[in-house]
């Protein structure tokens, strides 16, 4: 049962002990091994070599952005065959992907694109080794089954620079018959290898460089103001934001400005190791709902509805929770974002909503959403695992708010 009012009042955003003292206590897995650098995809042959000799690469919806990588494959003797996936990842996509590795022999699954495509590949690695339908596996929709077996070897290669899908442990999938995102989850599914390339962002359009800087945003604010938030992940979110301030809208702006891409392709990165480790917040607590009913891009949600959160949590934080750990973190992330000193925290509401509005970023409500959508999307977010995550519970109708907001 969601929580009264009274009950909330009483809830605390980090554990402390009985002296005042935050507590620390936290796990962190990520990639077996990271490779970052402008150029780093030509270092792909001999690492793959070590892998497998016969790759499915998982793409985009065409393949022609896998040319380069194909070409090192083949320079290596590693046979190899591609599967492009259309839009977001499905139950029935990962199915016929499996079926299609199993019989071409595949014993090494590539991963290259953007979040669509990573998690694709992720899930078909974890099917290929443990077997089973996707539908076994998800959380809240499916039968909540536990991976056994570490997933075949997995190469994940962004393409874009906001997901961090190369280093997180859960892959999202969309299934027609619930018309709802879920994930597949397990430290199992960590790719062997992260390989990340900012070369691979350059010819990005301003529209998908705004809305995977922005989620990318999302990912690295999410995590520093969890409930589970722990130090390592700590540093790489102030670290993310500070690069994300100071690059995104030159990214935008300049898609060849290179110093740009590479601070945006390490956001990424930093926000997918914070993401995997420390738990998100109520902006990715709506993201899969909305992205199951409506044909909107999961970056474009979370870009829309990043300022709107940011805006309720501090109001509910100062509300309930005035002298709480999570506002002090808002105040520093405001002042990140501004580089000014006296900036509050409501300072870094208004930098990402202006920032939302230079980079175009459009409404839920020209993917279809109205008001009359709301209730529904209210109780699914309610119940979604990233909102657990969230720096104080909010109420539905504070929930209710960001969506209204966000239309």
């Amino acid at each position: 049962m969601y929580c009264t009012s009274r009950e909330i009042s009483t809830q605390t955003s980090f554990p402390l002990t009985k002296s005042g003292v935050r507590q620390t206590s936290f796990e962190f897995a990520t990639a077996a091994r990271i490779l970052f650098g402008a150029g780093a995809l030509r270092q792909i042959g001999p690492i793959a070599a070590e892998m497998g000799r016969r790759a499915l690469v998982v793409t985009g919806r065409t393949t022609r952005r896998a040319s380069p990588l194909l070409y090192e494959l083949a320079a290596r003797g590693i046979d190899n065959v591609t599967f492009p996936v259309s839009g977001e990842p499905t139950t029935a996509t990962i199915r016929e992907a499996v079926e299609y590795a199993k019989k071409a022999g595949c014993d090494l699954i590539i991963g290259l694109g953007g979040g669509s495509a990573l998690d694709a590949g992720k899930a078909v690695a974890a099917l290929l080794a443990n077997g089973g339908d996707p539908e076994d596996y998800l959380e809240v929709i499916g039968k909540g089954k536990q991976l056994t077996r570490p997933s075949a070897p997995y190469i994940a290669i962004p393409t874009t620079a906001g997901t961090g899908s190369e280093v997180t442990r859960n892959a999202v999938l969309t299934s027609a018959e619930h018309k709802l995102k879920a994930s597949m989850r397990s430290p199992l599914m960590l790719p062997r290898l992260a390989l990340v390339d900012p070369e691979l962002t350059y010819d990005l359009p301003p529209e998908i460089t705004a809305g995977t800087g922005l989620d990318a945003l999302t990912q690295l604010i999410e995590p520093f103001t969890s409930n589970r938030a722990n130090p390592i992940t700590d540093a790489f979110c102030r670290e993310g934001i500070r690069r994300v301030a100071r690059s995104l809208a030159g990214a935008f702006e300049h898609g060849d400005d290179a110093a740009a891409r590479e601070d945006m392709a390490l956001a990424s990165l930093f926000g997918g190791l914070a993401l995997a480790n420390a738990g998100l917040g109520i902006v990715h607590g709506f993201a899969g709902p909305i992205g199951g009913r409506f044909s909107a891009p999961h970056s474009a949600i979370c870009a829309r509805l990043l300022p709107y959160a940011m805006e309720v949590n501090i109001t509910a934080l100062e509300k309930r929770l005035l002298k709480s750990e999570a506002l002090r973190r808002y105040g520093e992330i405001a002042r990140i974002l501004t580089g000014s000193e006296d900036s509050k925290p409501g300072d870094g509401v208004d930098w990402v909503e202006e920032l939302c509005k230079s980079l175009r970023i459009p409404s839920l409500r020209s993917y279809g959403m109205s008001s009359e959508d709301s209730p529904e999307l209210v109780e699914s977010a309610v119940r979604a695992s990233s909102t657990k995550g969230n720096p104080i519970q909010l109420t539905k109708d504070e929930i209710q708010q960001i969506l209204a907001r966000a239309l």
